[in-house]
């Protein structure tokens, strides 16, 4: 008799964060990602803490890379109970060692000031998870090196693909037999772009009966990588001409490395002028030193770089990093015009929120947005035009010029998206979009439908499916 298998969306569904996708296949039940949700503090806190199942009944968990919308509420599923392993890629291991204790630690800060803040007006929050949580979630690694495929059970053959989104990130393929029985379950994760610095390409695995697929930038185009440069130059060039400084919310893991590396190339083609650069994120410093510890991710161009300059190829020798507070508080008294890298990308967190704080009142200074911003984040209020927003419970008055820049995406755009699914050799027959807002779904779907004719779905929260059929 054939083992049932479905897949029921708990997570990123219908929504860009919070990546969490359950697979039931047999008596066996796992978890593909656990992410984060990103979005107001209260939405986000219940969100966070609630699992509409059991996590003591999981049996495993499967990551396909590090981001924290994606692997980030991991600690709090091991500390609900959660018995098992977690599988990812040597690299996204590497990262998680340097971002999960990070993020415990900035949210039990972000605790404490909130408590010290509202108290007597509201019950002490918690933080989501500890730094205890994270050491004992780090010790459930088990990590897989691309095109090697391994046994989670019997009847599931897995195997990971370079998904060419960030160092590490994995596109993952399921392999389900059963009574004579075969299927093959595709997961994008986060689907890269080709032709994008540092890292290599997206690989087109085998194909697959059934693909759950991103679709964040589903229904737009990214700028051309040389449109992005002009444009970045005449940022770093305005806001130098007015002498302020230039505040860029970055993610640690991907968006830093690339922004740096393309400030580098600026400047050493005199395009730009060679500002200070300060990367004031203790975690990107740390995530930079994962980068050089994993030059088999890099594509052949930053690989004959980093071979011939010493492990130094994306200009790490022109930044400067801060590494105490102290030093990340004497930057709101420095003048003159410079730059400052920091997460986190979306505004929800880390130091940038205290750069944002002192900086968004100035007419002279300009806020770069180089990633996505979900709904509901600083960012995204800020990207959106508010005039004030607030900080720490306090409302700043936005005066600084403020520039988003989509070509530093690390997410496919719908071109791109559509190129690699129709190199998928067989074509999938069924395709579930996740991790985007209705508009993009909507797009994306629509010309998935035009163009290989499969069955597509746009899962609501919860939604289960059974696969088989």
């Amino acid at each position: 008799m054939i083992d049932p298998l479905s897949i029921r969306f708990e997570g990123a569904a219908r929504t860009v964060t919070g990546s969490r996708h359950r697979i039931l296949f047999g008596k066996r039940t796992w978890l593909f990602d656990c992410g984060l949700y990103q979005g107001h503090r209260d939405e986000a806190e219940a969100i966070n803490r609630t699992f509409h199942f059991t996590p003591a009944d999981l049996d495993a968990a499967v990551l396909s890379h590090s981001h924290l919308d994606h692997s980030g509420n991991l600690p709090t599923l091991v500390s609900r109970g959660y018995p098992g392993k977690v599988h990812a890629t040597p690299a996204t291991g590497d990262l998680l060692r340097v971002l999960l204790p990070d993020t415990a630690f900035l949210m039990e800060r972000e605790v404490e000031h909130v408590n010290w803040r509202t108290k007597g007006h509201r019950p002490p929050r918690e933080p989501l998870f500890t730094g205890a949580e994270v050491e004992e979630t780090l010790r459930r690694l088990v990590e897989h090196p691309y095109r090697e495929p391994w046994e989670l059970f019997p009847g599931v053959k897995v195997e990971y693909h370079d998904a060419g989104h960030i160092l590490g990130s994995a596109l993952t393929t399921f392999e389900f037999t059963s009574d004579g029985r075969r299927l093959r379950l595709g997961f994008t994760g986060d689907l890269g772009r080709p032709d994008r610095p540092i890292l290599r390409d997206p690989e087109v695995p085998p194909g697959v009966d059934a693909l759950v697929l991103e679709s964040t930038y589903g229904d737009r185009l990214h700028t051309p990588s040389e449109e992005t440069d002009r444009a970045l130059a005449e940022v770093v060039n305005r806001t130098a001409e007015r002498g302020g400084r230039l505040l860029i919310p970055s993610f640690a893991v991907g968006r830093t490395q690339e922004v740096v590396a393309t400030l580098h190339r600026l400047c050493g083609d005199s395009l730009v002028p060679d500002l200070p650069i300060f990367v004031d994120s203790p975690m990107a410093k740390q995530a930079t030193d994962v980068f050089r510890r994993h030059p088999e991710c890099f594509d052949s161009e930053t690989r004959r770089a980093f071979e011939s300059n010493h492990g130094e190829p994306f200009g790490f020798a022109r930044l400067r990093y801060i590494s105490t507070q102290d030093e990340s508080r004497s930057l709101n008294d420095r003048e003159g015009a410079f730059i400052i890298i920091s997460a986190s990308g979306m505004c929800e967190g880390g130091r940038i929120l205290h750069h944002l704080k002192v900086g968004l009142g100035n007419r002279r200074n300009t806020v770069l947005l180089v990633g996505y911003q979900a709904e509901g984040t600083l960012g995204r209020r800020i990207q959106d035009g508010a005039e004030v927003v607030n900080i720490f419970g306090e409302p700043v008055i936005r005066r600084a010029e403020v520039v988003s820049l989509d070509g530093f995406s690390a997410h496919a755009d719908q071109k791109e998206i559509l190129d690699w699914v129709t190199h998928l050799e067989p074509a999938p027959r069924r395709i579930f979009l996740v991790h985007g807002e209705p508009a993009p779904l909507e797009a994306l779907s629509a010309r998935l439908k035009e163009s290989i004719h499969a069955d597509v779905h746009i899962p609501r929260p919860g939604e289960k499916f059974d696969l088989w059929g």
